[in-house]
């Protein structure tokens, strides 16, 4: 029988997370920083967030046992990535409180029934048309090209996507995806890329941090900015994006900390691309730029605390640390010159415990603080530098 949600959650009881990420860690220390102690689901013996948990269950998602051991565990559960398979979260909900709930990361599991959403939210996204057979592809609206094609499912970080200029490449780009259901979307003209948190407590109530302008590289997050006098954005368009989070996580009931990435284009209009029910890549940056970050509201919305204001008490730039910062030319490992950067006022640096850098793989991220926007930009443009990193 499912248990009630909880009122309050006291610090020493035991939070849970599903995936040993650094989504995961970063949670991890939240909670602790808070006094709980903490329990991490993840079948990688050397996780990032599973090597600082006060317990790491090292089972598959969906295993009987693994789930029934962090249900007796734990108080609560959450999740650091919504790829965690909706019904483990509903099994896990049986027995204790589980945020988010399994039907909002479902939603947001899949890409078909996200777009769904968003249009029964009435929320713009783009335009698309979803490709489930052979014969789907014949149907297919000429306005849409050129387009990207998006498998609806388990894509990420630029993964699982295609960009496709007429109806011979988007045959070819689906035959190469192995046919699986996937969403076409219309490119459009673009300004840039921006992304908002929200988090919503238990009670209904929900706070938001300040829009978040992203730069993507390869379809991977690399750059952040953000300012409370974000002059680059209307005012309106804020309050218009700050609504649209606001109401998708209310109409979904969700409980924790959503992001959704919108696409500002040419002509100021808010589209919506995709939601994350978690925190995100583009918010971490709160943890050094704000008084409460989006981890510490996550384990808020969790633990059935009150949520606050977040209040951004620093502009900040955040640079994403790929593996290829640990990677000479010839493939050979190095270390890069962390003593350089941490000399350059305002520098934050996070690094996440991987013992392995790869092309492409996160193992890291660097904030730069700053009174005013425009110096952060000048000691991140510094560090990228340093670093390796082409400015932008």
């Amino acid at each position: 029988m499912k248990k009630p949600r909880p009122h309050f959650i006291e610090p020493d009881a035991t939070l849970g997370v599903m995936g040993g990420g650094q989504l995961g860690r970063m949670f991890v220390h939240a909670a602790q920083s808070m006094g709980y102690r903490t329990a991490v689901l993840d079948e990688t013996a050397d996780s990032p967030a599973g090597g600082i948990s006060h317990h790491h269950i090292r089972t598959a998602y969906t295993d009987p046992a693994g789930l029934q051991q962090l249900a007796k565990i734990c108080a609560a559960v959450t999740t650091e990535f919504e790829n965690v398979p909706a019904q483990a979260l509903e099994t896990l909900s049986q027995h204790i409180s589980v945020a988010p709930g399994a039907q909002a990361v479902a939603i947001c599991q899949n890409r078909a029934t996200e777009k769904a959403y968003f249009r029964k939210s009435g929320v713009l996204c783009a335009p698309h048309a979803i490709i489930n057979k052979a014969e789907d592809l014949a149907d297919i609206d000429n306005r849409l090209f050129p387009g990207i094609l998006k498998t609806t499912t388990q894509g990420y970080d630029g993964k699982g996507q295609a960009v496709v200029e007429n109806a011979a490449e988007l045959a070819t780009a689906w035959q190469q995806m192995n046919q699986i259901s996937c969403v076409l979307e219309k490119k459009m003209p673009l300004a840039y890329e921006i992304s908002v948190m929200v988090a919503r407590g238990h009670d209904g109530k929900s706070i938001h941090f300040p829009v978040q302008r992203n730069l993507h590289r390869q379809g991977i997050l690399a750059v952040t900015e953000v300012s409370w006098d974000q002059n680059w954005l209307p005012l309106s368009l804020q309050k218009e994006a700050f609504d649209a989070a606001k109401k998708l996580a209310q109409t979904m009931e969700f409980v924790g900390v959503l992001c959704v990435e919108f696409f500002v284009l040419e002509n100021n209009v808010l589209v919506a691309n995709e939601m994350a029910p978690r925190p995100h890549n583009s918010g971490h940056w709160t943890i050094d730029g704000c008084y409460c970050s989006q981890f510490e509201a996550q384990v808020r919305t969790l633990a059935g605390l009150p949520l606050v204001d977040p209040k951004q008490h620093s502009s900040a730039v955040m640079l994403n640390l790929l593996g290829d910062l640990w990677l000479t030319s010839k493939g050979e490992q190095r270390c890069p010159a962390w003593d350089r950067i941490l000399a350059i006022p305002g520098a934050h640096l996070h690094l996440y415990g991987k013992a392995e850098a790869r092309p492409g793989r996160k193992m890291g991220h660097l904030t730069i603080t700053a009174t005013r926007l425009n110096a952060a930009q000048e000691a991140a443009l510094e560090a990228a530098r340093i670093l390796g990193i082409a400015p932008w």
